[in-house]
């Protein structure tokens, strides 16, 4: 069984992100293929990029960076819970991406998203940073829409079955390709 991390990649006070990752997370627990972890980027603090040498090199010299490394290494795919901030993803789940390299590559990605336009500029272009990392990302992808998945634009309401549905698509695929990829990485 593959382990899956599902981020949450806001940090900002009042973040709509909390309550769509822990229905994300609700949603995956109830399937027995995968086991499933939230992951909040808020609880690792991460600075502005401060390592002297590239990730790529492998080289971490900050013990946040350390910590983080060691919490992103042992999942297998990624569920990418993230708003939409000016038609990109926010400036701290693409920090948090950029501290690492070898704890992202050969793994697979799926996206829940939300904001204005559903979130889908984010997830286009969150994908074009996973292709760097070396994750291979899954099609399917969850999208809420703040004018009609949230009250008043700011509070999550459940979800309805077309969600449900597209979820388990997402995570149907997500699942797939995080097994496979798992055979690209060295034990």
């Amino acid at each position: 069984m593959i382990r899956v991390a599902i981020i949450l990649g806001s940090t900002r006070p009042g973040r709509g992100g909390e309550a769509v990752a822990k229905w994300v997370l609700a949603q995956a627990q109830k399937r027995e293929d995968a086991e499933f972890e939230l992951v909040d980027l808020k609880d690792f603090n991460l600075p502005l990029l401060d390592e002297p040498i590239p990730p790529s090199a492998g080289r971490y010299s900050k013990e946040h960076t350390k910590a983080w490394a060691q919490r992103v290494a042992p999942f297998d795919a990624f569920v990418f819970v993230t708003g939409e901030y000016n038609h990109g993803i926010p400036a701290a789940l693409k920090n948090a991406i950029d501290y690492l390299f070898a704890e992202w590559n050969n793994k697979a990605a799926g996206f829940v998203s939300y904001g204005s336009a559903g979130g889908a500029r984010a997830v286009e272009h969150l994908r074009g940073v996973m292709a760097e990392v070396m994750v291979a990302t899954v099609r399917a992808q969850v999208m809420f829409h703040l004018a009609t998945d949230f009250e008043n634009w700011t509070v999550f309401k459940e979800p309805d079955a077309s969600k449900v549905k597209a979820l388990n698509t997402m995570l149907d695929q997500l699942i797939a390709w995080g097994t496979v990829m798992k055979t690209l990485r060295k034990p």
